[in-house]
């Protein structure tokens, strides 16, 4: 039988346009504005976009065609920034895949301005394909068209590999719906939490757990090149820094540092950790080369000096130290050398994460006794709190740098923790979907 990573791996590899199957349906286009959202302008008014299911095989009718639909339809939705129209009335104006759609039926019938049209079937070496069309209801033309070829099983990775499509098409920025998050599952009281590390999609399917519980782990962090993560375990009865390999479940100590260990972090090509450790009563920011194993102290300071992240280019390190009396956020070169606070608002600042695009720094903020998710730029301006409650903790951005995600725990003894995202331009908090309790999030990179 084979796996879901070997499915995904065929996947991977066959990636074809439709340029060479497809004849064009419009060799003009229409005299109008493309279509296309500007993301950098603040809140924009969500884009109205249909998702038909997708036909069979020679226009027949497919169990996976209206799952599919719903996967594109569930990703676009889930942004904010796309708002789906109802394809009841729509459908009977689109005959099949290779006809274009009667566009001004379309129009009279809904106020779709981008309609996506798709087909999944098999090649003729005997492959699975999903292939899909984008429409521009108001130019009347086709604006994309792509294949994705594999295995039957990898179906809702090419549902998300075309989301990523339709969604850069649109926004001219890349997607990130086929992506999974790393994160700590909890089970049992309060006070007496099992924990253990849990993987899924980034919409909470296929879900799988990488350990058993019966050791304490925290703080999960994906590389930004692979799937792999780092993270800490107390397996050993001392916290120790761990390397996993997801798909292969290789797993390796990175070090047993004497005294306590904390926040492990990769730099952005995947070759390097950042870690704090306690030696002698102090805590500092360190590095340690994944090649050679060898460590570099970055912080050498009396106060505590933790939850560092590197820059996207790897110049710079922010991290959250108390040296100045409260914890606040500090940046330095990344190797180390004279530090500069960034914030000054009223309140605390802690785990801070580098946006992707190296715009923005975000943060949990403690002000008043509530805690809020907010970013930053890296000079420690414009700073915004995007949310707010009695305790959300843990940004992790998407890798465009569009979105986050965080964890949220409710107060009491019968408090318990949850996922939630959302978009840095602020609006409605969206939950994610995880089997129980969860914390501690890591969004992980596009899986190609």
């Amino acid at each position: 039988m084979m796996t879901m990573s070997s499915a995904f791996r065929i996947l991977g590899a066959a990636c074809l346009g439709l340029a060479a199957l497809l004849a064009p349906i419009s060799e003009a286009r229409a005299q109008s504005q493309p279509l296309k959202l500007t993301l950098d302008r603040g809140v924009v008014e969500p884009l109205p976009i249909s998702i038909l299911d997708f036909f069979g095989q020679g226009g027949t009718a497919d169990p996976l065609g209206p799952q599919i639909a719903q996967v594109i339809e569930a990703d676009l939705a889930s942004t904010n920034v796309f708002r789906n129209v109802p394809d009841a009335a729509i459908a009977p104006m689109v005959a099949s895949f290779s006809a274009p759609p009667r566009f001004n039926d379309v129009r009279t019938l809904s106020n779709a301005a981008a309609l996506v049209t798709g087909e999944i079937g098999t090649t003729p070496d005997g492959r699975f394909a999903l292939r899909f069309r984008l429409w521009d209801v108001a130019a009347q033309q086709q604006i994309a068209g792509i294949q994705y070829t594999g295995d039957r099983t990898a179906w809702r990775r090419m549902a998300h590999r075309a989301s990523d499509a339709i969604y850069e098409r649109l926004t001219g920025e890349a997607g990130y719906f086929e992506t999974r998050i790393v994160f700590v599952d909890e089970r049992g009281p309060k006070n007496q939490r099992v924990k253990r590390l849990a993987v899924m999609d980034y919409d909470g399917e296929n879900l799988e757990y990488l350990t058993g519980g019966s050791s304490l782990v925290l703080t999960p962090r994906f590389s930004p090149r692979s799937q792999e993560i780092t993270y800490i375990s107390y397996r050993d009865g001392l916290p120790r820094v761990y390397l996993l390999d997801i798909e292969s479940r290789r797993q390796e100590i990175l070090g047993r540092f004497p005294g306590m260990t904390f926040a492990p972090r990769f730099s952005p090509d995947g070759s390097r950790v950042l870690m704090s450790l306690s030696r002698n009563g102090n805590t500092d920011v360190y590095d340690m080369d994944l090649r050679s194993r060898q460590v570099t102290r970055l912080t050498s300071n009396s106060a505590i000096d933790t939850a560092p992240s590197y820059s996207p280019d790897g110049s710079r390190i922010v991290f959250e130290s108390d040296r100045g009396g409260s914890q606040q956020l500090y940046i330095m070169p990344a190797s180390g050398g004279s530090a500069k606070r960034i914030s000054f608002g009223s309140g605390r600042y802690a785990t801070p994460v580098w946006s992707p695009r190296g715009d923005l720094i975000a943060f949990t903020k403690i002000s008043g006794g509530r805690f809020g998710i907010g970013v930053m730029d890296p000079s420690g301006g414009s700073e915004r709190v995007l949310t707010d409650s009695f305790l959300d903790e843990s940004p992790t951005w998407a890798p465009n740098g569009r979105r986050l995600m965080f964890f949220r725990e409710t107060q009491g003894s019968r408090g318990r923790s949850q996922l939630f995202s959302i978009d840095i331009r602020g609006g409605k908090e969206t939950p994610v979907a995880t089997p129980g309790p969860a914390s501690d999030p890591a969004w992980g990179p596009v899986m190609r």
